[in-house]
C-alpha cells in the first residue's frame, strides 16, 4: 500500500513537502509518481523517478518549482513544492509502476491521497 502525506494549508509563495511512504511490500525497483487532482478537474501528472533515482521527469506545469526525490531504504518518495500558487489546490496522490513510462501515463499502484490548500 501507498500513503501520502505532508498536505496542509499554506500560503501563496510558500513551500510544502510531501511524503509517500509505502507499506506491505517493496518499491524499490519500481518507478515512482506524482499526480494531483482538482475539485472539478481530471487527475494530472506530475512527476515521476526512475526506480534507481537517476531519472526524473515534470509536467510543463510545476517544473522548476517542484521536485521528486526519493529513499529506497525508506521505501518512500517525496515532492518538494517551492513558489505555491492557489491553482496548485488540489489532492496529490503518489503512485507506482514497474518503469518510467508506465508510471506516468498508467501507474499499476495508487496511495491515498493528501489535501493541498494554497490560499491566496
Amino acid at each position: 500500500q501507498l500513503q501520502a502525506y505532508g498536505g496542509g494549508l499554506v500560503q501563496a509563495g510558500g513551500s510544502l513537502r510531501l511524503s509517500c511512504a509505502a507499506s506491505g511490500r517493496t518499491f524499490s525497483n519500481y518507478a515512482m509518481g506524482w499526480f494531483r487532482q482538482a475539485p472539478g478537474k481530471e487527475r494530472e501528472f506530475l512527476a515521476a523517478i526512475s526506480w534507481s533515482g537517476g531519472i526524473t521527469s515534470y509536467a510543463d506545469s510545476v517544473k522548476g518549482r517542484f521536485t521528486i526525490s526519493r529513499d529506497s531504504a525508506k521505501n518512500a518518495v517525496y515532492l518538494q513544492m517551492n513558489s505555491l500558487k492557489p491553482e496548485d489546490t488540489a489532492v496529490y496522490y503518489c503512485a507506482t509502476g514497474p518503469n518510467l513510462y508506465q508510471t506516468t501515463y498508467n501507474p499499476n499502484y495508487w496511495g491515498q491521497g493528501t489535501l493541498v490548500t494554497v490560499s491566496s
